[in-house]
């Protein structure tokens, strides 16, 4: 397995192919994730950046290529492994897609009980994990009573709730105003540090890449186009790659 700084990946998507008849969405992609890193992937609207995702979390199969997580290739795994791969694995959806009828707590709760954790166990994790948030105080309301950043934040708690290793943020400033945009990117900063986490994060928004990405790539034509930190690709004279600083 190749390595960085004899660091193996903790994800590892290498000729990645996807196609829905005549629409070759992926073409080829690759890419490589480090334990503890930022990675931020940009690509325009239809670009395969959520094909890619739910064939990374196996919701659809690829045409080819290969996946591995934390040296695991998912294609070689049954169900049940998949499955416990998947709590190795925090997910922040776009719009937050919070269960409307059930409280925070119920809705953190929800993944504890698929894994038959007691209810004391519940009970702590909920409530620290909504702590490191900032939204204990929110433990009993409806989602209907939060506003968008809060709702943000419950999300971004449930994902958290299991402890995952990996999280995957898909466009986690999508709707929000300025200024709780920059309050979720700090949060999701604070997150990285105090869980230890690697970080994917999809996104169309180039502040947030600017200040969350310790590496960026950009998805263009279903390929990994290029790849670097936030400052190489701003001072690149590639066309493809202005076009997204502009």
């Amino acid at each position: 397995m190749k390595t960085k700084n004899n660091i193996a990946p903790v994800l590892k998507i290498e000729a990645l192919t996807k196609s829905f008849e005549n629409n070759h969405v992926l073409k080829g992609f690759s890419m490589e994730m480090y334990q503890g890193e930022n990675l931020v992937i940009m690509g325009k609207s239809g670009s395969g950046k959520s094909v890619m995702i739910k064939c990374l979390v196996g919701l659809i199969q690829p045409d080819s290529g290969i996946i591995e997580i934390m040296g695991k290739q998912i294609s070689t795994l049954s169900n049940q492994e998949l499955n416990h791969l998947r709590t190795e694995i925090g997910f922040l959806f776009q719009g937050s897609a919070l269960y409307d009828s059930m409280t925070v707590r119920e809705n953190l709760e929800f993944p504890l009980r698929k894994h038959k954790r007691n209810q004391k166990d519940i009970q702590f994790l909920v409530e620290e994990t909504l702590d490191s948030v900032g939204l204990l105080n929110a433990i009993n309301l409806m989602p209907e009573e939060l506003s968008g950043g809060m709702k943000r934040r419950v999300a971004l708690a449930r994902a958290l709730i299991l402890k995952p290793k990996i999280i995957i943020y898909d466009e986690p400033t999508t709707g929000l105003d300025p200024i709780t945009a920059k309050e979720i990117i700090q949060l999701m900063r604070e997150i990285q540090q105090h869980y230890k986490t690697s970080s994917l994060i999809i996104t169309h928004d180039i502040d947030c890449a600017r200040v969350i990405s310790n590496r960026m790539i950009l998805l263009i034509d279903g390929m990994n186009y290029a790849e670097g930190t936030f400052q190489e690709l701003l001072n690149s004279k590639d066309k493809k790659i202005q076009a997204f600083f502009k």
